[in-house]
């Protein structure tokens, strides 16, 4: 009853933990800017007004990197981070000639690496967003209150600023392609497309990739993926964090207690195995293998022990061996001799090797061999 109470204990510690990490969550329409999203932060609005000028436009959601087919990709804020694989071929991709129109609050680490995007710390009053020259008619745009400013490099052109001068949004030449980096993702969301001059601003990153350009939406790293289920990529996680503070408690709680982790399981018993069991295994497995040649080898080098042993010669080196075995008992060398080089011969089939293994044998063991003559011509008496 004590443990019934315990595992309850640990189920109701369990959903107080998911309450508040639900209460805890920001509860917007689409923190992730979708673009199946028709909240006022989601992007829907965006993808339609792409299909709506003629562009061919699609989701990138079953499989990553992009297709080479894509002339623009939109990716806003990540919600399953990027690998290294994916950022380096996304970067191989807009390298090629694709238009990256990357827009996040805090960024993806692996993919900020790849670009070379470099965000300040801290975060500013955004404001109204003036632009310059480089977007064409876009003067001012308007998205959230406050952003973390860019620091752009030389090659990094600022064409986005916020009040106060600090760069929001660039463009940046790679290879063949442009990447667009943005702080601040809302001015190219549903709710504020409408205002000052989101809409431009939006028409003007479309009209980069040209005409009838193909254009599709980063689906793929909003939600589950595969890399989210590696321990680093949970662990980091509040829920991750506090389910593993929950195992490590409820192990070392039944640890300290001394409580098992499950049944006793007795070993069970191995009954000894004779010598023959394991000769018969050994001629099985060499049988099965073909290693007729193997075999007979075997059986001669152990002959050829049997033979030094009763004879009182050493084996090695093999050669003295047998100069020494002519000499004490030349008629026993001559017939292990004779087996010996009868070995390839016999081991073309069965009989053969069971010929020539019954001989060395014969050779090895001959009193054992005088004994079973021996014993069968008693038998019928």
């Amino acid at each position: 009853m004590r443990g019934t109470r315990g595992w309850v204990a640990a189920g109701l510690a369990v959903v107080l933990i998911a309450g508040l990490a639900y209460l805890m969550q920001p509860h917007q329409g689409s923190p992730d800017h979708s673009s199946s999203s028709d909240a006022s932060d989601g992007t829907s609005a965006a993808r339609l007004f792409s299909s709506a000028m003629g562009d061919p436009t699609e989701q990138v959601a079953d499989t990553f990197p992009p297709s080479d087919l894509l002339d623009i990709m939109f990716v806003f804020t990540p919600t399953s981070p990027y690998t290294s694989s994916d950022a380096e071929r996304t970067l191989e991709w807009v390298r090629a000639g694709g238009v990256l129109i990357y827009a996040s609050e805090q960024g993806d680490p692996e993919l900020d690496g790849a670009f070379g995007v470099t965000r300040l710390a801290g975060t500013t009053p955004a404001g109204i967003q003036v632009g310059n020259p480089v977007v064409d008619g876009v003067n001012e745009v308007s998205g959230a209150g406050f952003l973390t400013p860019l620091d752009p490099s030389a090659g990094q052109v600022p064409i986005l600023r916020t009040q106060d001068g600090l760069v929001s949004a660039y463009l940046q030449h790679v290879g063949l392609g442009t990447v667009v980096v943005m702080a601040d993702p809302l001015p190219l969301c549903n709710g504020y497309l409408d205002q000052h001059d989101n809409g431009r601003l939006l028409a003007d990153l479309l009209a980069i990739g040209g005409p009838a350009a193909r254009v599709g939406f980063d689906e793929y790293h909003h939600g589950l993926i595969i890399s989210d289920f590696a321990p680093q990529a949970w662990i980091t996680t509040p829920w991750g964090f506090a389910l593993l503070w929950l195992l490590v408690a409820i192990f070392a709680g039944l640890f300290l207690r001394g409580r098992s982790f499950g049944p006793l399981i007795q070993r069970p018993a191995e009954a000894p195995r004779s010598d023959v069991e394991w000769s018969v295994a050994v001629g099985e497995l060499l049988r099965r293998s073909s290693a007729r040649t193997v075999t007979l080898g075997l059986l001669a080098t152990a002959t050829e022990r049997a033979v030094a042993s009763r004879t009182g010669l050493p084996v090695q080196p093999r050669e003295q061996f047998w100069n020494a075995l002519w000499v004490r008992s030349p008629e026993l060398a001559a017939e292990l001799a004779a087996a010996e080089n009868n070995l390839y011969q016999s081991a073309t089939s069965e009989s053969g090797l069971l010929s020539a293994a019954r001989r060395l044998h014969h050779i090895a063991h001959p009193v054992s061999e005088e004994r079973r003559r021996t014993g069968v011509a008693r038998r019928p008496a």
